[in-house]
């Protein structure tokens, strides 16, 4: 019975390590973006609606 608790826990743990070794890898493949500045694309300004005209 001790073997048996032994190789549960251990295929648990194996499993346990594969997952976090797959969602790292595939954290460090996304590819990141960042918006650009809205200055940059554009000459024209937005007024904002929250700011008082």
């Amino acid at each position: 019975m001790m073997y048996w608790t032994l190789i549960v826990c251990l295929i648990i743990a194996a499993v346990v390590l594969v997952l976090a070794v797959v969602t790292t890898s595939k954290a460090y493949a996304y590819k990141h973006t960042v918006d650009p500045h809205p200055n940059e694309h554009g000459g024209e300004q937005q007024a904002d609606p929250k700011q008082p005209q």
